[in-house]
């Protein structure tokens, strides 16, 4: 008897550290987190192992400490490899409530960086076309340059040559596509993506100096108010720095990996200010007032859902009873 009472010991003593690496594996599958292919593969194999250990602990010593500290490790182990898969709305929300977030965190050098020179390029589009207004026409089509010197925008029939359902999928469709374009580009070591901000920041700049000296840079303004505030965010601010950091994954490979969900995120906020821009800017009942409403509203969503504190909202919420 007591021999098998050493021999039980030993066996104890050669297998406790194996549970207590696989208790450590465990918490790293545990509360939802990803976790390497390998380890969880290393899981699996420990799975069955742990399991007939935990059988021949039971007829050894039913009540010993470590059987106690086995049963626990195989009941954890157990339901985190048959536990069901994770809810897909409960990852969407996680993506807008804290993925999003923690990408701009990552980024936000790389997003000062590109606002920083879209906006300095507005200033030299417009101080050009200020100065010089005959570089007009290098923003601007002869036929937008003729409507202008007539006062009229090209934005003001806009109702009339498409519905605005089909406006809306034309235009967000078109603004992801350039949003894409934009960050695509930074492949290029992110000159790409810099020449594409700098001159799009030019030629906004100069447009809106050309209406001005024809008096109708006010319509054009009233026209973007609903929408302009994220479609510019987004194309010309997440997307140029998603570029960016396309580009130094160049030379620090996986550094890309980081914007891949915030620019899902964006692109949902493109469809969104492509429905404004579709059923909101070209309707004339929408006074300049409901539209800066709408579009602040909007942009305040998109800045609460960059800044993670949707995130936190939805985790502070008290709990009804």
């Amino acid at each position: 008897m007591s021999g098998q009472n050493v021999a039980g010991a030993k066996w104890f003593e050669q297998r406790v550290a194996e549970w207590r690496s696989a208790g450590a594996r465990l918490r790293g599958l545990e509360h939802g987190k990803s976790a390497p292919a390998a380890s969880v593969l290393e899981a699996v194999r420990t799975y069955p192992e742990i399991a007939r250990d935990l059988a021949i602990a039971r007829r050894a010593a039913p009540n010993a400490a470590l059987t106690k500290y086995l049963e626990g490790v195989y009941r954890e182990l157990h339901r985190s490899l048959f536990r069901p898969p994770v809810a897909f709305w409960r990852s969407v929300l996680r993506l807008f409530t804290h993925d999003a977030a923690a990408a701009v965190r990552e980024l936000r050098w790389q997003i000062v960086a590109v606002v920083s020179l879209f906006v300095v390029s507005i200033g030299a589009g417009a101080w050009l076309v200020s100065a010089y207004p005959e570089l007009a026409s290098l923003f601007a089509s002869e036929q937008m340059i003729d409507g202008v010197q007539r006062g009229e925008l090209w934005t003001d029939n806009l109702l009339n040559v498409f519905p605005s359902s089909l406006l809306s999928v034309r235009i967000f469709t078109n603004n992801i596509v350039v949003a894409l374009f934009a960050a695509a580009l930074g492949v290029l070591y992110g000159l790409g993506t810099f020449y594409i901000i700098a001159m799009n920041g030019l030629s906004i700049g100069g447009v809106f100096a050309f209406t001005a000296q024809h008096g109708v840079a006010g319509r054009l303004f009233q026209f973007t108010a609903a929408h302009g505030f994220v479609e510019l965010s987004v194309i010309f601010g997440i997307a140029g720095a998603v570029g960016l950091s396309l580009g130094e994954a160049l030379a620090r490979p996986g550094a890309v990996a980081r914007g891949f969900k915030l620019m899902v995120v964006c692109l949902t906020f493109l469809v969104g200010a492509g429905v404004l821009e579709g059923f909101v800017s070209p309707n004339a009942r929408f006074p300049l007032s409901a539209r800066l409403a709408i579009g602040l509203g909007y942009f305040a969503f998109f800045l609460l859902v960059l800044s993670g504190a949707l995130g936190r909202f939805t985790r502070a919420r008290p709990a009804r009873g």
